[in-house]
């Protein structure tokens, strides 16, 4: 579908969660500490990345009926995404707890038993199914798939339903041992990535789970076995490695000089980069623009709180200089 007749350029199928940021390690956490609540989830950062880079952009999920349903559905819009497609369920809204740790990693605690967003099924896509079908691009993850038995059934079909039409499928393994357990995340992944036009993983965390190997190069090429036409991995805060089948580039990824919290900023990458795929970028160029939009998200607290305007990501875009990745 030409992309002045298509409805969307990018549909994000996924969970919204309540974000509340303490302002210290979870370990050292006591009475008084003084916390933010704001809201994120791979699905609304990826979406939003996706509307600062210039998509027309809808989530596709459900959120829960609470007191802060209203308020969620409120911020995705003023990040630009069309929230009218949304679901709402008589359930409460999942939430994390985040915690900054100046000695190294964030910790994370969830609540999800029950949330609005498990209940996710192939109903759903079922009512969304139009729009899937006349998509430029979906986007999901495997945390998406590993809410509920019923959400994984939506995954898969939204997917096949964006395949079947001829549309761009971005799939993040994103794997989470909380909510799956190797062998699902594997089976998700053989069935979902012979669809998938940009896969984007991790490496060690998800390569280890899911193919085997804390080797970037060996991981893509496992991914692209698989099936998935491109991967896109990155290698910590320094580097992206991209494999299309042709040729295995390396991405330097811009420094943040002044980085404050690292929340979101892959799913900032894959929001912008699925965006400029759609909107007609080569996937050099649009992979060029996602690490320069997920360096520039860093310098803001939490899932959305910075989300880069498309003119300082393309100038920051133009300095990324890919080169090849050394052979094994």
């Amino acid at each position: 579908m030409a992309a002045a007749s298509r409805p969307y350029d990018v549909l994000v199928l996924g969970e919204v969660l309540v974000e509340i940021q303490a302002g210290t390690a979870l370990r050292a956490t006591a009475d008084g500490t003084d916390a933010r609540i704001s809201f994120s989830g791979d699905a609304l950062n990826a979406a939003a990345a996706a509307a600062a880079a210039g998509a027309r952009t809808a989530l596709l999920a459900v959120v829960g009926d609470d007191e802060l349903g209203g308020p969620l559905l409120r911020r995705a819009a003023e990040l630009g995404i069309d929230v009218s497609h949304v679901h709402r369920a008589p359930r409460p809204n999942g939430a994390y707890l985040v915690g900054a740790d100046t000695e190294g990693e964030r910790e994370f605690v969830y609540w999800r038993t029950r949330s609005a967003g498990s209940t996710l099924s192939p109903a759903h896509t079922g009512a969304w199914r139009e729009l899937l079908s006349g998509a430029g691009a979906l986007i999901t993850s495997g945390i998406t798939g590993a809410l509920s038995p019923s959400a994984r059934e939506a995954v898969l079909d939204a997917a096949r339903t964006v395949h079947a039409a001829g549309g761009h499928l971005t799939y993040d393994p994103n794997h989470r041992p909380r909510l799956t357990g190797r062998d699902g995340a594997r089976e998700l992944l053989a069935r979902i990535a012979p669809m998938t036009g940009l896969l984007k993983t991790s490496c060690p965390a998800d390569a280890v789970a899911l193919v085997d190997t804390a080797d970037p190069r060996a991981a893509a090429a496992r991914y692209r076995a698989l099936g998935a036409r491109a991967v896109a991995v990155t290698c910590g805060s320094g580097r992206l490695l991209l494999d299309d089948g042709a040729r295995v580039a390396r991405f330097p990824v811009p420094p943040n000089p002044a980085p404050i919290d690292a929340t979101g900023a892959g799913d900032c990458f894959t929001g912008t980069a699925t965006a400029r795929i759609v909107l007609g970028d080569t996937l050099a160029r649009a992979v060029a623009h996602g690490v320069a939009a997920a360096s520039l998200s860093v310098s803001g607290r939490g899932g959305t709180g910075c989300v880069p305007a498309f003119a300082d990501t393309a100038a920051l875009a133009a300095t990324v200089r890919p080169g090849t990745e050394p052979g094994p």
